[in-house]
This record gives C-alpha cells, structure tokens and sequence, in this order.
C-alpha cells in the first residue's frame, strides 16, 4: 500500500499545483503555498471553503427558496413566484420571507463542509486507487465518483435541518424558529422525522453534486483552452475568479435540471406526513414533479456560481494549492509518442 506521501505526489502529477508567480518560478508558487496539496491542513481548508460557501449562499436566498417551496406544496395557492411573493408579504410581511433561515443556513453550511472537504479528499484518494494514467485519462469518471461519495456523507449531515426548515416554510403555525421546529419534530416522529427524506435527498443531491462537480470541472477545462486568452499561470488571482464564477453559473443551470424532480419530492413529503415517494408521485404526476423548476434554475445557477466563488477565495485567502486543468502525465505522453 503506497504511503500518504506517495498519494499527494499522484494527487500532484495529475492535478499539478498552479503558478501564480510574476515570473513564472514554479518555486516561488511553491512557496506561497501555506500547506501541500492533500495533506490534512489542506483538506480541512478545504471543508472550511464548503462551510462558507454553501451556508452563506443558501442563506441568502432564502426568500426565494421559500417561495419555491410553497409553490410545490401549494400551486392552487401560489399561483406562481410572483404571486408567491405577494401572498407571503401579504400574510408575512418582509419578515416571512426570511422564514427558515436558521435551519438553511446551518443545514447547508454542514452539508458543504462535507461535500467540498470530502470530494478533495476522494478525489485524491481514487487517482490513488487507479493510477495516474488512468485518473487523466477518465478523469470525468473521477470527478463523478469522487462528488458522489461526498455528497452520500454530507446528505446525512443535511438531513435533519432540511426537515425543519421546509416544516417551518411550508406548515402554517407549525413553527417559527429552529428551537420550536426540532422539538416538535422529536416529539411527533422521533429520529425518523428528521431522517424520513433522506433518500428523496440523495436521489436530488446526489445527482446535482455529480453534475456540479463534473460540469464544473470540465467546463473551466474548456474555458481555458477555448475562450481564456491566456494560460492560467498567467491569469491573476481576480481573472481566476471570474472565470471560476461562469463555470459555476453554467454547472449550475444543468444541475438544477437534473435534481428538480427530486427537490419536489423533498417538499412534498415534508409536507405531507405519512406519505411515501409513490404516493406523491402518484397524486400529482409526472409534470407536477417540474413545478417550480424557473424558479430554481436562477436560484441554483446563482448559488452554485457563487459557491464555486467563495471556495476558490477561500482557497486563495489561505494560500492553498489551487491546481490548474490536468495535465497529461509524462509516462502517458511517452505511451502515446510510441
């Protein structure tokens, strides 16, 4: 079995560390570096990115989140987002639409430490597990694997505030706080009122982080090679993020997409005690399944732009290593040449 040591130095050769010197010494990045690439400091960082990144954004648009999420339980009612958001102020005043918030922000925050942290650590691991040559050469396959395993673990972190927060959102006098919503929730269901949409959630979640991560992935792979008019080695640390930013507003969109279905199941059977993932299909059919879903490509585009943002200045806050598009490892290059 080949030592930590020997695995960071795999995790390098395919996923290189970045130049961002002004004269272009590879020392010199090396040394602005505050940790090495896959040690424990940097996967740690690297959760702490995700914390940030997922609990700030999500609690941002908690209005709007709100808004969707009533519109699933309840179209005779919310028409649509605009008059979603007219009944709210109306009944709620601007206060209503931050309903939920606490259980949103704390939900996601966890969930996106073990999303981001575990997928570096994953992915490092798998280049591992096949070799450099083939973690290059089906690289996207990595990058799906990698999210997947990750989200499994962040989706059971998630779980539990998830089911307050659409109680709160969608059930009138339910509950207005964290505090009222979690001891009701204890008290009428016991541990499987917070866990009974766990699978809902991974059949939504699991599939949005696949597509997150690879889409992301592969699209600043393009965008360096086909758009950026220069290498990224030599793009400043500002022009990195922005090309970070529309890589993740593009993941994003697709990422909406593929998890809707799912996401209106979660609504529904937090909604709806008792009721199983056939019922609720069965009830509203295949098209009520993609109620809301406008909605929330802006929403997801959004957060998952901004995301991609926040962890990328995290990364560069702390001085991490920030890999650049894989490289072809030299030993294929020479396979290839024969």
């Amino acid at each position: 079995m080949r030592s930590s040591q020997e695995i960071v130095q795999a995790g390098r050769q395919v996923f290189p560390s970045p130049d961002f010197s002004s004269n272009g010494s590879m020392a010199a990045a090396v040394a602005e570096d505050s940790c090495a690439f896959g040690s424990t400091k940097y996967f740690l960082l690297c959760g702490l990115g995700g914390f940030l990144s997922c609990g700030i954004t999500h609690a941002m648009v908690t209005p709007l989140d709100l808004v969707k999420c009533r519109l699933q339980v309840d179209q005779a009612k919310y028409k649509n987002v605009v008059h979603g958001f007219k009944v709210t102020l109306k009944e709620d005043g601007f206060k209503g639409l931050a309903k939920g918030w606490a259980p949103t922000f704390l939900g996601y925050a966890a969930q996106g430490m073990c999303k981001f942290g575990l997928y570096e650590v994953f992915k490092v691991h798998y280049s591992e597990m096949i070799g450099e040559e083939n973690a290059y050469v089906y690289r996207t396959a990595l990058y799906l694997a990698a999210s997947a395993s990750a989200e499994f673990f962040a989706d059971i972190a998630l779980s539990p505030m998830e089911s307050a927060k659409v109680r709160i959102q969608t059930q009138p006098g339910f509950a207005n706080t964290l505090r009222e919503a979690l001891p009701k929730i204890h008290q009428s269901e016991g541990m499987n009122g917070f866990y009974k949409s766990l699978v809902p959630l991974w059949m939504r979640q699991i599939p949005y982080t696949m597509m997150k991560f690879a889409c992301f992935e592969k699209t600043i792979e393009l965008l360096y090679k086909y758009v950026v008019p220069k290498p990224r080695a030599e793009c400043s640390k500002g022009e990195q993020l922005i090309v970070t930013f529309g890589a993740g507003y593009i993941a994003g969109v697709f990422c909406a997409i593929v998890s809707h279905p799912a996401d209106t199941l979660v609504s529904k059977l937090n909604q709806a005690k008792g009721a199983s993932a056939g019922d609720i299909v069965k009830k509203i059919g295949f098209m009520g399944l993609w109620q809301g879903l406008g909605p929330r490509i802006v929403m997801v585009g959004t957060l998952t732009a901004a995301q991609w943002f926040i962890y990328d200045a995290v990364k560069v806050f702390f001085r991490l290593p920030r890999p650049p598009p894989p490289e072809m490892p030299e030993s294929l290059k020479k396979k290839l040449a024969l």
